[in-house]
């Protein structure tokens, strides 16, 4: 079987007045983050490791803010959309290693409705989908809250 890793980031800004959407999941905080879709830092960073997996750009490339289609986008439709590429391509998602960067909120009892979500977007199991969480112990903008970000890590497969 032929394997592809591909590995994803994301960035945003938090600011009061925006819901926090964090792995498909609405979690209650009083800041969200900021962005042209829902800006969902987990989605995001995952999508790029899927097309990055498959040197296929990143979601910048196939979702740019630039067009008004995509203002205020649920980022779960991009992650399906992706979902889409990959098998287009005639590859599936063998399983997901993703870590989260927020001083807060705390997201502990999110991760497993996290886990759910992308799972069944993505037509795996939960077991092959890791979410993990740390702080910046108050260290740079993410320690400030000034904003948050997501690492991920994909290992895609032939189907």
């Amino acid at each position: 079987m032929s394997y592809r890793i591909g590995s994803g980031v994301d960035y945003h800004q938090l600011i009061a007045g925006r819901d926090l959407w964090i792995g498909g999941v609405k979690i209650p905080h009083h800041k969200g983050a900021l962005g042209h879709s829902d800006a969902d830092v987990l989605l995001h960073a995952i999508c790029d490791a899927m097309l990055g997996a498959l040197a296929l750009g990143d979601i910048g490339v196939h979702f740019p803010d630039t067009d008004h289609s995509f203002k205020d986008i649920d980022s779960k439709i991009l992650l399906e959309k992706c979902a889409e590429l990959i098998d287009a391509k005639g590859y599936k998602v063998i399983n997901i290693d993703s870590t989260l960067c927020l001083q807060s909120p705390k997201i502990k009892s999110y991760v497993p409705q996290m886990q759910q979500t992308i799972a069944a977007l993505l037509h795996v199991t939960v077991a092959d989908i890791s979410v993990k969480a740390t702080t910046t112990e108050q260290m740079g903008f993410v320690g400030r809250e000034e904003g948050l970000k997501a690492y991920a890590t994909v290992l895609l497969g032939l189907k």
